[in-house]
């Protein structure tokens, strides 16, 4: 299914919840914009932290140690993130989560400028950075979803995405070559200029639309009821366990396995660097066909593309040749590219307005729980059974619960609709009259 609408210059007249005028048009481009200014800084920055650790001679074990320094606690607070962005105004929590990374990320860029800074230090810097994230990234996603229609819905996220994609490679590749000219600290402190500069443009978001929270019994009461709402949707936890394990076995497969296989058999880091290019493009043209395509049974297409997940692992595993290799990986851009729309696509129908932030810190949560675990024990387990056979289990593992998330007939039957959503899971099912009569057709 197509869509002609334009999010960026189609008005929006009606809000997702509750009568009155909305500034969604407005509110989209300031979140894009500032989007696009944080993921031009941070994609760099990644490269430059781990070139700082590196100059100070921490070797791979401290590029290690920072990197989780910042994702232990980016999972611990958010589901805190997520209920504090449905208690208080979206932007407000946003602006000061870019603040906080505005302040970390200059202190990381002084610290590397003037000095010799130390691991506990840049850990802690980055544990900062974190907690940021933490505290955003739900805030973003309920704000994003409350500004769009529910006809406009997907191509507005195809679009948004795609924007930010092509910051992020742009970004990574315009790090890349301010490290090797200028250091990585002056990196750092672009990407605090960034942070900067999105904080401005959040600060301008209208909150005017959404309707004012009733006052609840406090944080715990918050959570329960986000908890209420999440396992109370069959596709919606389904979906979130089966990513605990994906996306763990994906990044161990990405971080882990990948630069080993490319430095063993593949010739070195550049081949390994491509196949990530070709990764990053693919997104990118994901994106760019779904702001065309709106498949019907949402998360029927977007869970049968998810089975492409296996493919790095697969091709890793035999190993392909580079240009072999370089096509799987782009396929897999695309494919998750598929997916991630379709799935903001449900969760914008499917969720209550109010409830947005905490339904998206627990998927957050949950999705991204298992990574430490999992790049953790990807040595371990390539010891115990071998490479290969740990890059085939992983291969595995996608297939086999990604085709076990097929049987729950909510993810079969979802079907795309416009109406908004008001109620929780017991007054909004999942599926639609017309999904049902959809049963036994093909998608």
């Amino acid at each position: 299914m197509t869509s002609t609408t334009d999010p960026q210059t189609e008005p929006q007249t009606a809000p997702r919840n509750g009568p009155g005028p909305r500034p969604g048009r407005r509110n989209y481009t300031l979140l894009t914009a500032a989007a696009v200014a944080t993921h031009l800084g941070s994609q760099g920055a990644l490269i430059a932290s781990a070139f700082a650790v590196l100059e100070t001679g921490g070797g791979a074990g401290g590029v290690g140690l920072v990197a989780a320094a910042r994702t232990v606690p980016l999972v611990l607070f958010l589901l805190v993130g997520g209920a504090l962005a449905d208690r208080l105004p979206r932007h407000r929590v946003m602006v000061a989560a870019n603040a906080l990374n505005c302040v970390s990320q200059a202190a990381f860029a002084v610290l590397v400028l003037t000095g010799e800074p130390r691991l506990w230090q840049m850990m802690l810097l980055s544990a900062l950075g974190g907690t940021g994230q933490a505290f955003f990234s739900p805030a973003n996603e309920g704000m994003l979803m409350s500004s769009v229609s529910g006809e406009q819905a997907g191509r507005a996220f195809a679009l948004y995405r795609m924007a930010t994609h092509g910051a992020g490679i742009g970004g990574a590749a315009l790090g890349g070559a301010l490290i090797a000219v200028f250091g990585p600290g002056w990196v750092l402190a672009i990407d605090a200029g960034a942070f900067l500069v999105a904080g401005a443009l959040r600060a301008f978001l209208d909150v005017g639309h959404i309707p004012a929270r009733a006052p609840g019994g406090g944080m715990i009461a918050d959570l329960r009821d986000g908890w209420r709402e999440f396992i109370g949707r069959s596709w919606l936890w389904t979906i979130v366990v089966q990513f605990a394990v994906v996306n763990a076995v994906v990044v161990a497969t990405e971080a882990v396995y990948g630069p080993v296989v490319a430095k063993e058999e593949l010739g070195g880091p550049g081949p390994w660097g491509l196949a990530l290019a070709a990764f990053g493009a693919g997104t990118v043209v994901g994106a760019l066909v779904m702001v065309r395509r709106r498949p019907r049974r949402l998360l029927l297409a977007g869970t049968l593309s998810v089975f492409a997940l296996a493919l790095p692992a697969a091709g890793l595993a035999v190993p392909l040749p580079v240009p072999g290799l370089v096509v799987m990986m782009f396929a897999t851009g695309v494919s998750i590219e598929v997916f991630g729309i379709c799935w903001m696509t449900t969760l914008h129908q499917e969720i209550p307005e109010e409830k947005l932030s905490r339904v998206a810190s627990y998927d957050m949560f949950g999705s991204f729980g298992m990574i430490p675990v999992a790049t953790a024990l990807a040595g371990p387990a390539e010891s115990a059974f071998g490479r290969t056979s740990a890059l085939w289990g992983c291969a595995a593992l996608v297939v086999l619960l990604t085709a076990a998330v097929l049987f729950v007939p909510d993810v079969r039957n979802m079907t795309l609709r416009t109406e908004p959503v008001t109620g929780g899971p017991a007054d909004s099912p999942a599926v639609s009259a017309d999904a049902e009569s959809a049963v036994g057709r093909p998608g």
